[in-house]
């Protein structure tokens, strides 16, 4: 699989970072966002806006004389700027021009040249561009941490007869928890007594409640309905489903996606090569010109505020982090930008057929006999066999018997035969099951069992061949049957046409049952191509040639068995996430419930992600550029500087939070 990092708990939650962190976009780091979340700050930013304010009134009337606007002014940006002074220190000692160095240069020139006030605006605006930005930030988070408040904090267990409230974290494994009507589950679990629906929209994002019976697994966070549940504990609170979204997408949140590692390596350079047009700007026209030297340090204050790459840098965080919000919301895990990113670009989906396309719970629809052999007889060896096996279609076979009241051994020297089937001696005597391919494989498919086969699959059904196994002198023989069929699922045919709509060319099935079942199937959902008989390796290189042939593609599998071609693909997509650990850990996205259509949803929020960062990026380099080239002709200001630059900010936040509408 890809590699899946364990959860970093340093710095991931905004508030343990620290307070006085500011932006070093000389190394590509994007720090301190968290300006507007410390209460200190934010009141600075208050008493730094009304002094700049006081003394922006007084120098317009006429008062207090210049020693007085100019203390109004350095009280203002020292109220403003004490958490910029620090950073911007750093980063000249280091001789790596970041945002911060940027602005305190350019304040203190316009001090130099005794415009006090505009040097407070520059500092004061900043620093509210600065907020605006963490404001942005955790409003983006905070629709992901919000599903920690869903789950109790204390749970009502079982102990010495009788149910006693405690913390969560205290619950062990095993123990029972009650439940009562309209109460929120406090931890996973299995369900022992009574019946209820339950909302998990929080987990799943599925919209109906769900019925919940004994032996259903409930998870924590949802909403127990109108009965009452008593629950057995199947995981501690720190390894809930709950718990391990939320860490998988808090570490996503910091894994940085492309377009975001471009703006940052652009920044790098970006910064100091600004910093030497500004020094050149001021110091060649008076040199070689004889130019004012008051003027042209002013057009380069200005040139430094316009170089302040806020808007530019925050565009693609933020939109990344509003993007995986919106889909966590509902039940679609995406792990990381780059995921998000790379779904945005998918040209070609792969998808496994049981669980997938059909409902994963397929059923013995008939068995026919050969050679005398009776209909008991064939089911006892098959379930003999299968009941070693966790295979979907050997739990069917098993389940069926058991219901036909077919009592049946435990078969010994088990060997399964992957992708086809499994042999194993009942009763002293070697027999197989298996599939089609496996008939060929064995020697034992004559035209009759052809005939018999192709009629079976042509329904749509898969087939379970029983046989004698070919051992020494014996050739071995098929003794019957058994078709099994699996239910398309409701939905499948809609979710197939909205992912042509979202822009998907190509949606293949991949199965290792029977080409005309695959045929059957996908043509029953309007699939554009079916390959049947594959073993996990014909997966993987099914997936290969996808990727030479159209780039960016998609394998959609339950997150265990089709692991290896899911791992090929440019994204891995797992399908019921919500019940299996492995799937959550080892796909690139997890859809939490089995509901196919929310990948062409994804689809086009990843879209609609990558439109608005690619809008922000171009909208704040276009907006320098044009104030590039009104500094240098005379005709920007450094408040028109310093304004347009936080109005830029303030619409890339805006655009890319309307991305969380999508979560609504």
């Amino acid at each position: 699989m890809k590699p899946n990092h364990a959860p970093t708990e340093a710095k991931i939650e905004r508030g343990d970072q620290d307070p006085h962190a500011g932006h070093d976009h000389a190394e590509g780091e994007h720090e301190g966002r968290a300006h507007g979340s410390n209460r200190v700050e934010s009141i600075s930013l208050v008493i730094s806006g009304i002094l700049v304010g006081a003394g922006l009134m007084a120098e317009w009337l006429g008062l207090l004389g210049k020693k007085g606007v100019a203390a109004l002014a350095v009280g203002g940006m020292v109220a403003s700027g004490w958490f910029l002074l620090p950073q911007a220190g750093r980063a000249l000692i280091r001789f790596r021009p970041d945002i911060n160095l940027l602005v305190v240069i350019a304040a203190v020139g316009a001090s130099i040249i005794g415009e006090w006030i505009e040097a407070a605006a520059v500092v004061f605006l900043f620093g509210v561009a600065e907020w605006l930005e963490g404001w942005a930030d955790r409003r983006a988070r905070r629709a992901v941490e919000a599903l920690l408040e869903i789950a109790p904090k204390i749970a009502s267990v079982k102990r010495d007869g009788k149910f006693v409230e405690v913390p969560v974290e205290e619950v062990k494994v095993n123990e029972t928890v009650a439940v009562k009507s309209g109460m929120s589950i406090p931890l996973d679990g299995e369900v022992l007594a009574g019946e209820s629906a339950v909302n998990q929209a929080p987990i799943t994002g599925e919209s109906v409640p769900v019925d919940k019976k004994p032996g259903d697994g409930v998870f924590a966070g949802t909403v127990n309905g109108e009965g009452s549940l008593e629950i057995k504990v199947t995981k501690i609170a720190g390894d809930t489903t709950l718990a391990r979204i939320i860490r998988l997408v808090k570490e996503a949140q910091e894994q940085k996606a492309p377009t975001q590692r471009f703006v940052d390596v652009f920044a790098r350079y970006y910064t100091p090569v600004v910093t030497l047009v500004a020094l050149l700007i001021f110091l060649i026209p008076p040199l070689a010109m004889n130019g004012d030297w008051s003027q042209w340090l002013y057009r380069a204050c200005v040139l430094l505020i316009i170089a302040c790459p806020c808007a530019l840098v925050i565009s693609t965080p933020v939109s990344i982090v509003a993007g995986m919000a919106a889909l966590a919301k509902r039940g679609v895990l995406v792990k990381g930008g780059a995921h998000l990113e790379s779904i945005a670009k998918l040209k070609a989906l792969a998808v496994d057929k049981t669980g997938t396309i059909t409902e994963g719970k397929p059923q013995v629809q008939g068995v026919e006999t050969l050679n005398q052999k009776s209909e008991q007889k064939i089911l006892r060896i098959a379930a003999a066999i299968d009941d070693h096996s966790a295979h979907p279609l050997a739990k069917a076979v098993v389940e069926y018997a058991k219901k036909q009241g077919v009592e049946f051994p435990r078969a010994e020297n088990y060997q399964a035969r992957s992708g086809r089937g499994a042999e194993g001696s009942v009763e002293g005597h070697d027999y197989f099951v298996g599939n089609h391919r496996f008939t060929h494989e064995l020697g034992v498919c004559s035209e009759e069992i052809e005939r018999r086969l192709a009629a079976v699959e042509s329904k749509g059904q898969s087939v379970v061949v029983v046989g004698h196994r070919p051992h020494g002198h014996c050739k071995g023989e098929v003794l019957g049957i058994l078709a099994v069929g699996d239910t398309v699922r409701p939905n499948a045919a809609e979710a197939i046409r909205a992912l042509h709509a979202a822009g998907v060319e190509l949606v293949v099935m991949l199965s290792g049952d029977n080409q005309r079942t695959a045929d059957s199937i996908a043509k029953q959902v309007g699939i554009d191509e079916a390959r049947g008989d594959l073993l996990p390796a014909d997966k993987v290189t099914a997936v290969k040639a996808l990727r030479e042939k159209h780039g960016s593609v998609g394998m959609v599998g339950d997150g265990v068995n089709d692991a290896p071609a899911m791992a090929t693909a440019t994204i891995g997509i797992a399908m019921g996430g919500a019940g299996t650990d492995a799937a959550i850990e080892t796909a690139d996205v997890t859809l939490m419930t089995d509901d196919l259509g929310k990948i062409a949803e994804t689809i086009r929020l990843g879209r609609r992600t990558l439109g608005i960062i690619r809008f922000n990026i171009t909208f704040a380099l276009a907006l320098k550029a044009l104030f590039l080239v009104l500094t240098l002709i005379g005709h920007a200001s450094l408040w028109l500087a310093i304004l347009a630059d936080t109005g830029a900010t303030l619409l890339v936040v805006a655009n890319s939070l309307r991305l969380l509408r999508s979560s609504d």
